[in-house]
C-alpha cells in the first residue's frame, strides 16, 4: 500500500487490525503467535510487495515487470507467483485482508450487536487508525494516484468490491439464519447497498486528500460521513439494524 509502509519491507499496520483477525489467519497457530516458518512466508510476502509498491509507484504500475520486482525482493520470479498469482495484487495486496475483516466483524459482532453496527465499528475503527484500508492517512494519496492511473488496477479493484461483496452477502445470510453458500436475494441486495455506500462515502475522502485537503481534517468530515451512510443503511435495512 502506501509508500511509506515498506521502507525496510515491512508493514507497520500488518499487526494492527480494528476488531478483527490477525492479518494472514491461516499463518497463525491455535495460540495466535506465527511459527517461525510461517514467519518467514510473511516476510517475504511482505518484501516482494513492498519493493513492487516502491517500484509501481515511482515507476507507475504498467512500466513494471514482475521480473523486475523478483530483482528487487531478490528472489525468482517464480517466487513472486507463487505468493502473487496476479500482477495487480502486487499492488492490490490487502484485498485478502479486507475480506478477512469484513466478514470476521459480521460473524464475530457478538449477540447484542447488530450486522450493520459492526460493520459501522470496523470502519470506524480503521479509520481511526489512519489503516490503508480506511482510505484515508498521510501518504496515501501516491499510491491511489498510481491505482487511478492504471487501467488494469482500476479494473481489479471493482473486481475486489465484487469479491466483497459476495462474502458479504453470504455472512448476511449466515446472520439471517440462511445458507451462506446461497445467499437469498435480500442478502445479496443488502451486500449491494452496504458496499455501494461505503464505496461512494470512501471516494469523496480520496478525493479531498488528492485535492491537497489536510488528512486529519478529511477524517473528520469522513467519520461524518460514514455516521450519515450508516443510518441511511440502518433505515434501508431495518432486518439488519
Amino acid at each position: 500500500m502506501a509508500d511509506e509502509e515498506r521502507r525496510g519491507g515491512a508493514r507497520t499496520a500488518d499487526g494492527v487490525r480494528a476488531g478483527g483477525p490477525r492479518g494472514e489467519s491461516g499463518f497463525a497457530g491455535e495460540d495466535g503467535r506465527l511459527a517461525l516458518r510461517e514467519r518467514k512466508k510473511l516476510q517475504t510476502r511482505q518484501r516482494i510487495s513492498g519493493e513492487a509498491t516502491l517500484l509501481f509507484i515511482e515507476r507507475g504500475f504498467d512500466h513494471v515487470t514482475v521480473a523486475e520486482v523478483a530483482r528487487a525482493a531478490e528472489v525468482s520470479t517464480m517466487t513472486v507467483f507463487n505468493y502473487f498469482p496476479r500482477k495487480e495484487d502486487l499492488f492490490l495486496d490487502r484485498i485478502p485482508e479486507a475480506r478477512e475483516l469484513i466478514t470476521h466483524a459480521v460473524r464475530e459482532r457478538g449477540a447484542d450487536r447488530s450486522p450493520l453496527a459492526a460493520l459501522r465499528a470496523l470502519m470506524l475503527g480503521l479509520l481511526a487508525e489512519r489503516h490503508p484500508l480506511s482510505a484515508v492517512g498521510e501518504g496515501f494519496g501516491r499510491f491511489w494516484r498510481t491505482v487511478l492511473d492504471s487501467p488494469a488496477l482500476r479494473a481489479r479493484g471493482r473486481e475486489a468490491l465484487e469479491e466483497v461483496e459476495g462474502d458479504l452477502s453470504g455472512v448476511l445470510a449466515e446472520a439471517a439464519g440462511g445458507e451462506p453458500d446461497r445467499p437469498g436475494h435480500d442478502a445479496r441486495l443488502a451486500a449491494a447497498l452496504i458496499v455501494a455506500g461505503v464505496r461512494a462515502a470512501a471516494a469523496g475522502a480520496l478525493a479531498r486528500q488528492l485535492g491537497g485537503d489536510p488528512v486529519d481534517a478529511t477524517a473528520v468530515e469522513y467519520t461524518e460521513v460514514l455516521h450519515r451512510t450508516f443510518d441511511a443503511l440502518e433505515r434501508a435495512l431495518p432486518d439488519l439494524a
